[in-house]
């Protein structure tokens, strides 16, 4: 595990049961700033119970999550989102309430930044329009930057489900995060969809953003990780770079199967 001090993200030693049976065991690692980490492993190993412990959906019972410096156990989500820690779900999550359309959809994630009193409602409407107008600009380089610009007023149905994980991405990132949550990003996707996507993800970092991604398609996970951590019901199995990952006995019995198949890197 890296030094927390140079750490974005340190989980330690965090714990979670449900009835009495551990879904997650004193799983700790650390998650470097501007790396994109990877976490894998069967149904049912907890790492969507993982991610909703470090984005205060549903807290630890022991153990604690530390994001840029300070122990985020017992906040809600809200306020772990309002510090730079922004979530993707694996079922996506689209309003269709009052006939939203996907450029509504993306706006909705600048609640956080984007909260007008009752004062400025009133008597400072003009101060009010100009943030609304940077909020809408702001959605739509977004939408370009996912490639749905022309899709800004269709409603979110009708677009296909790859689409709609964009939407959701888009959303995401409208909170100015620092560090993203991605649970099963491309479920669903199929191979050019997947191609595109990880070229996405890609870009990502380079704007500085650090990536947390589940992810159960191995190709993408083996050719963008920068390391990463193998959970095996609810217990840390392994962590490290993908080679190593591939190579490892453990992981290739409990994951990955009995050949390394899935274990393919670009050139």
């Amino acid at each position: 595990m890296t030094d927390t001090r140079d750490a974005i993200l340190s989980v330690q030693n965090v714990t979670k049961t449900f009835e009495g049976i551990h879904a997650l065991e004193d799983v700790s690692f650390d998650v470097r700033p501007g790396h994109i980490k990877a976490l894998i492993g069967p149904n049912g190993a907890g790492k969507t119970t993982l991610l909703n412990a470090i984005n205060g959906i549903m807290p630890p019972d022991r153990g604690h999550i530390l994001f840029l410096g300070s122990d985020v156990v017992g906040n809600s989500a809200d306020k772990v989102a309002g510090l730079g820690l922004s979530r993707t779900f694996q079922l996506i999550r689209m309003f269709t309430i009052n006939n939203a359309t996907v450029l509504d959809n993306v706006l909705l994630g600048a609640h956080l930044q984007f909260k007008p009193t009752l004062f400025e409602s009133i008597f400072r409407r003009r101060k009010v329009n100009k943030a609304e107008k940077e909020a809408r600009d702001k959605a739509m380089e977004l939408l370009r930057f996912v490639g749905l610009e022309n899709a800004a007023d269709a409603t979110p149905g009708s677009l296909p489900f790859g689409n709609q994980r964009l939407v959701e991405l888009a959303r995401a990132l409208m909170t100015d995060p620092k560090m993203l949550l991605l649970d099963e990003p491309a479920s669903g996707l199929n191979d050019t969809e997947v191609e595109g996507f990880t070229e996405l993800l890609l870009s990502i970092r380079q704007k500085g953003i650090t990536i947390l991604l589940v992810e159960h398609n191995m190709k993408l996970v083996m050719n963008i990780a920068d390391d990463i951590v193998v959970l095996d019901f609810g217990k840390k199995l392994a962590e490290g770079t993908p080679q190593a990952i591939c190579a490892n006995p453990q992981v290739i019995e409990a994951y990955l199967g009995t050949t390394l198949t899935e274990c393919r890197f670009e050139p």
